[in-house]
């Protein structure tokens, strides 16, 4: 092991060429994508969000003054024992004029029990089932059928909202008529249960939160959450509801992008969110979701970068920014690991720890950027001795995992095997090349 006094004298006698040769890839790429563009962004953000509060008050009171029907639709299999605990939170938001109907998928739990003892007790207006299971877009495009609002609103079962979520999450659509959808925030609700949990709980803050107000802020939001989203209805007749996924949350963003309407992120539209408790699941989950950048940003809606009567310079770089830094350069940095191994074996201690020290910085610096936009930022001050284990956990493990899933779906488009699908959904994807 090296001492610091070691470790301060090696690094003073690189030199200023040599240290930008070892971590070019930081200075050049993360640093100014995920921490120079958030900074300067989040300051506009501020700004603007002040001289526009006339602005946004004028809409809320527009908003209240038609009270438009809203339907909310919450597709899934199995949430069973979520049900309930979701019907309450719905039950108690500031906005009340607005329909609940529920899908169960195929279901082999209690499910279609507690939901029609919910909706016999007035917490569900309509509760609706596929006796076999068709995949989440067919229990959601089966909900949009009977949908009566205006504007729809998609939830997942497991997630419980703030009581002015509807609300937050519709006044958008009245600020800027453009606005074709809104996604909600998304924190976490079981940080304390594992360590796996507590680092989500930050990578939810820097990624979920700070992030999409950055990319909603810059005009290319490529992903409202399925977990939490609002669709206005005419626009999800016309992109004919959701496509087999995975990914169909990002699929369908993009479908509306593609009409030329705007995407718009609403961080006080907040609703919270059980992530897996440990690595071995969460890693099957981000396998899952890692592949459809893949499927649908690669393949599916490559139309966006080629010329053409809808082509729009907003989608070209939405997906353009999210298949280089997701894609190309998580490839590329394995290039830029065998170039250090190779030509700088006898230095691998120093620059693995320099290593961590830089992206710890930068951690650092996203988490208090993070604590400006999250809600009771207070409560978050706990997780500042966690973040050491963030360069571990973004670096190397999910690196890994994203770098498995894209090589399976390059490959073998394995996502069209996935069991998270009926396999006569994703033969029928398959066939439609969707």
């Amino acid at each position: 092991m090296i001492s610091l006094d070691e470790f301060v004298n090696y690094w003073e006698g690189v030199g200023f060429a040599k240290f930008l040769r070892l971590f070019w890839y930081y200075f050049l790429v993360e640093a100014p994508r995920y921490i120079i563009m958030d900074f300067v962004v989040l300051m506009f953000y501020f700004v603007n969000k002040r001289l526009k509060r006339k602005r946004w008050a004028e809409a809320r009171r527009q908003f209240f003054e038609e009270r438009p029907l809203v339907s909310v639709i919450i597709p899934g299999k199995n949430e069973g024992k979520h049900i309930y605990k979701l019907a309450r939170s719905l039950n108690e938001q500031t906005y009340k004029n607005f329909e609940l109907i529920i899908v169960d998928d195929g279901s082999d739990d209690d499910t279609p029990i507690i939901c029609k003892d919910l909706q016999k007790h007035g917490f569900i207006d309509l509760f609706l089932r596929n006796d076999v299971r068709g995949g989440k877009a067919s229990a959601a495009n089966l909900a949009l059928r009977y949908t009566k609002g205006k504007y729809i609103i998609h939830f997942d079962a497991d997630c419980s909202f703030n009581r002015d979520a509807i609300e937050n999450v519709l006044v958008p659509f009245y600020y800027n008529p453009k606005i074709g959808a809104v996604g909600g925030n998304l924190e976490v609700r079981n940080t304390d249960e594992s360590l796996a949990t507590t680092l989500q709980t930050i990578e939810y803050m820097k990624s979920i939160t700070t992030g999409r107000i950055v990319t909603s802020h810059l005009g290319i939001y490529a992903i409202i959450s399925g977990a939490f989203g609002a669709f206005r209805k005419d626009i999800l007749d016309q992109v004919n509801g959701w496509d087999i996924g995975p990914g169909l949350d990002g699929d369908i963003t993009m479908k509306i992008r593609k009409k030329g309407y705007k995407i718009h992120f609403e961080p006080t539209a907040t609703g919270l969110t059980s992530v897996p408790r440990n690595f071995s699941i969460l890693a099957k989950q981000r396998l899952r979701w890692d592949k459809s950048i893949v499927r649908f940003r690669v393949r599916k809606h490559r139309d966006v970068f080629l010329p053409s009567e809808s082509f729009r310079l907003s989608n070209f770089i939405s997906s353009g920014e999210n298949i280089l830094f997701n894609v190309i350069l998580n490839f590329h940095w394995y290039l830029y690991g065998l170039d250090i191994i190779f030509n700088y074996s006898q230095m691998l201690l120093y620059i693995f720890l320099m290593n961590q020290l830089m992206y710890s910085t930068s951690n650092y610096l996203q988490f208090f950027m993070a604590l400006t936009v999250v809600e009771k930022p207070r409560t978050k001050l706990k997780l500042l001795l966690y973040i050491p284990l963030m360069a571990l956990y973004n670096g190397y493990f999910l690196r890994i995992v994203r770098t498995i899933a894209h090589t399976r779906e390059l490959l073998f488009r394995s996502s069209y095997n996935d069991p998270w699908n009926p396999p006569k959904s994703s033969n029928q994807a398959r066939r439609l090349k969707i």
